[in-house]
């Protein structure tokens, strides 16, 4: 067979990942946090990018009417903005293609899902800089508190006078965690240092010594202990006490006191006493500031019925496009086509802000309007709900919703939630046609029957089974031990022998 070159032209479609098709896919998914840090390196990246500092800081976004559930043919829609003016058509890829509803990315992504919920009640949805001279100066002047290893070198310099001491000690402190606690074997120090074991021994018990009382230990006995000897409280059956912690732990008492040989009282006034210590104490020493949840959406109730949906505008960035400048730049041939790619991406990033957060609000409203009954009367009703419940009632699709539902956060009069905290799992109603339970409602049920339960008639998973089918719940018993072990719940034996000696008046602690 002869081998020829010739030419062909062929007819496809395939999806293209565009730059700013990818970016827009990643801010919709982006939490507030990093959305913010996003802009900001925008900021510093397009010089056609401004911020909107006259925006009001404290404003929202009008709130947004949803339709009642029971008009299914009622799409809920959002008042569209006309694209900004100086939006260039020069990009690379249609806007629209970002929000397609069933692209072959999109149809990749999708997870399966059940049918949508029933009807219910109608919604109402809805820095300074410094410019002078002394800004790097005034940043030189602010102070930290000291975290845990730097307070440990400190005192390792005045305990240790020994520059082999020294090391030993600079070793050690370096492998010893946020929480006090030396996370690695003195053998193993030893071996590495290449100094006898006695020697590190010998340091690491002068930094057991150092502040805050604790720390170095390798367990929790022996950080409890280091605190008691402090106390001049570390008797045999004290330690007796510690050397069997697991025993407090399963409210073991008659083998506690059999093996500290004291008496219930002095049994009872030990264990208030170990209740006292700090469990970890290098948590008092530079531990990392915990960021609050930043709601991005808030959910009220109106005074006239429904719930009112807002976005929080705090979370949303404002920025502009310089379209003055780059008409006056880009007469130079050198800088135009520079200043061009600058206002595609500058305009892209306009809309893709925009457009996400629409789609989000678009998202909690649906939401809301479709868990209403969480709203009115607590996690009992919530209601079993998918991906693909969201996704057929606002006519996107599913894998949007899981980019618009991740990191994201919904205040309401009940606290704070993740978006993903509505989507829950069914089960089935035991009564034939019933309605099926949310697996949230039902984890929720078996904790309130374990809190009512009386020390007398402590309720095993299978009475637990049984109560639950009477209310209409069908369950397994693997399935209420799964969900009793997920919230840390103990079993029936060990909730028995809990009860017991807190109705003797000892009052130890809860596991």
């Amino acid at each position: 067979m002869a081998l020829s070159q010739r030419l062909e032209m062929r007819q496809g479609q395939a999806l293209v990942m565009t730059p700013q098709l990818q970016q827009a896919i990643k801010l919709l998914q982006m939490s507030n946090l990093e959305l913010q840090a996003f802009v900001e390196q925008e900021l510093e990246r397009n010089p056609l990018l401004e911020r909107d500092d006259n925006a009001p800081a404290a404003s929202r976004e009008d709130p947004v009417e949803a339709p009642p559930a029971t008009a299914p043919d009622t799409a809920l829609t959002l008042k569209e903005d006309a694209p900004p003016a100086d939006a260039s058509s020069d990009l690379d890829t249609d806007y629209d293609n970002v929000y397609g509803e069933d692209s072959a990315a999109d149809r990749a992504d999708a997870a399966a899902g059940d049918s949508g919920p029933s009807s219910w009640s109608d919604i109402r949805g809805g820095g300074g800089r410094f410019d002078s001279d002394d800004a790097q100066s005034l940043e030189a002047t602010l102070a930290r508190a000291p975290n845990l290893h730097e307070h440990l070198a400190e005192q390792l310099q005045v305990a240790c006078t020994d520059a082999r001491d020294r090391l030993i000690g600079a070793f050690l402190i370096d492998a010893i965690d946020e929480c006090g606690y030396l996370t690695v074997d003195v053998t193993t120090a030893a071996q590495h240092l290449a100094v006898p074991v006695p020697v590190v021994e010998n340091v690491l018990k002068a930094i057991q010594t150092f502040d805050p009382t604790g720390v170095g230990a390798r367990s929790l006995a022996e950080c409890l202990a280091l605190q008691l000897k402090e106390r001049n409280r570390l008797d045999p059956a004290m330690q007796a006490l510690l050397d069997n912690l697991e025993l407090l732990a399963k409210r073991d008492l008659q083998g506690l006191l059999r093996l500290t040989q004291v008496s219930q009282e002095d049994l009872a006034d030990m264990i208030a006493e170990i209740k006292e210590l700090n469990p970890k104490p290098g948590l008092k020493f530079g531990s990392e500031t915990i960021q609050p949840v930043v709601p991005d959406i808030y959910v009220k109730e109106n005074p006239s019925g429904g719930f009112a949906v807002e976005l929080n505008s705090d979370t949303l960035p404002r920025v502009l496009v310089n379209t003055r400048y780059y008409a006056t730049t880009a007469k130079d041939k050198d800088a135009k086509t520079y200043l061009t790619d600058c206002l595609n991406n500058a305009n892209w990033l306009v809309r893709s802000l925009d457009q996400r957060a629409r789609t989000i609000l678009k998202v909690a409203t649906e939401i809301v309007r479709q868990q209403d009954g969480f709203f009115v009367g607590g996690v009992t009703q919530l209601r079993p709900l998918n991906l693909r419940a969201i996704a057929e009632a606002i006519g996107m699709h599913e894998s949007t919703v899981s980019r618009v539902t991740a990191n994201k956060y919904l205040a309401t009069p009940r606290g704070t939630f993740e978006l993903k905290y509505f989507f829950t799992s069914a089960i089935a109603s035991s009564a034939e046609g019933g309605e099926a339970h949310s697996a949230e409602a039902v984890r929720h049920h078996i904790r309130e029957l374990i809190d009512n339960e009386a020390p007398a008639n402590v309720l095993s998973d299978d009475r637990i089974v049984e109560i639950l089918r009477k209310t209409g719940i069908d369950i397994a018993r693997r399935t209420v031990a799964k969900y009793r072990e997920a919230m840390r719940i103990p079993s029936s034996v060990e909730r028995r022998r809990m009860k017991q000696s807190m109705s003797l008046g000892e009052g130890f602690p809860a596991p």
